[in-house]
């Protein structure tokens, strides 16, 4: 019979091991259950560590969660960046919308944990966790490819970020099917994206226009 993976002996990961481990090990658990499957109890038996050995790590739960939903951060950052660069017909925005709606569908537990609890409104300014979430955000006004004009990016970026959202929660939660719109979730999508486009290039029009007239 072969024989089974034997699990690391109590305490002995490396320093800085048993951190990276702990959040991997909270990710796997969020997949399955969002923020609230997160134990830091949990995860020291999972790992075969004494029940202190993380808080050496982190000073709490809300740390660990904290640690945690920056990496998903992370993660969503990597795939959105991957999507950009892909080299497709579709606009950069276009690319980025619907692979936030795959992840939020795919990986709804670690979405959940990112955007429907409050470990982001808790953490320090400044922190680890503000950092990964504007990284992200900071992709969104990339994809729409305009010119910076007072913050009408930021703006628009800020309106289908906040649909892009919706449409995910909607689904997770079994209230969107697109029958009533007789759309699909990545049809509704695209409409958001040419939506944006669209009052974007008005917006920057008319201020490009009002700058002129004031010179």
């Amino acid at each position: 019979m072969p024989s089974q993976l034997a699990r690391k002996p109590q305490n002995a990961y490396h320093h800085g091991d048993l951190r990276d481990a702990l959040i991997k090990a909270a990710l796997r658990e969020a997949e399955r259950g969002g923020a609230e499957a997160i134990s830091i109890k949990a995860l020291a038996k999972q790992l075969g560590v004494s029940q202190p050995a993380p808080y050496r790590h982190f000073s709490d739960r809300e740390a660990l969660l904290a640690a945690v939903t920056a990496e998903a951060f992370r993660q969503l950052t990597v795939v959105l960046r991957e999507a950009m660069a892909k080299p497709s017909k579709q606009s950069k925005l276009s690319r980025l919308a619907q692979a936030t709606l795959d992840f939020g569908l795919r990986r709804n537990g670690i979405y959940r944990l990112m955007f429907a609890s409050r470990t982001v409104s808790c953490a320090a300014k400044g922190s680890e966790l503000h950092e990964a979430t504007r990284e992200t955000f900071a992709l969104v006004i990339e994809a729409l490819e305009a010119p910076a004009v007072g913050y009408l990016r930021e703006r628009q970026a800020l309106k289908i970020w906040a649909a892009l959202h919706g449409v995910v929660m909607l689904a997770e939660q079994g209230l969107f099917t697109g029958e009533a719109a007789h759309a699909t979730r990545e049809e509704l999508v695209e409409d958001f994206v040419n939506e944006t486009k669209t009052a974007l290039a008005a917006a920057i029009g008319d201020a490009q226009r009002r700058g002129k007239a004031n010179a």
